[in-house]
């Protein structure tokens, strides 16, 4: 029993995180987009003017996202630099959309779950 407290442990940890709306940063994120961006007039603050819209939407679709979702896409928008809002909002509403595709339309090829 006492091997199983960390995997309980973290578990709980996942299923809390999924709960709440993450805080994230994204003044790195940010800096980094408007560096590499090919588009004219993308300052730092347009940036940071759409994260906070697209924080505003999470704040008011939050309850509508499956903790699975919420787990899955908060994980991915944390890979490969800073968090984005933008980028966790996007995750979610695919997510969403992918779940309500017939059995047949989804990428595995299978008919039926």
């Amino acid at each position: 029993m006492p091997a199983l407290l960390p995997i309980i442990l973290a578990a709980s940890h996942i299923v809390l995180a999924a709960e709440r709306l993450p805080e994230f940063n994204v003044g790195p994120s940010c800096r980094a987009a408007t560096t590499a961006s090919a588009v004219a007039n993308r300052t730092e603050d347009v940036c940071k003017r759409d994260e906070n819209d697209a924080r505003g939407k999470l704040e008011q679709q939050w309850g509508q996202f499956t903790p699975g979702q919420k787990t899955h896409c908060v994980g991915l928008s944390r890979v490969g630099g800073s968090p984005s809002y933008v980028e966790l909002l996007t995750c979610l509403e695919l997510a969403k959309a992918a779940e309500g595709l017939p059995n047949e339309d989804r990428l595995s090829g299978r008919v039926g779950k």
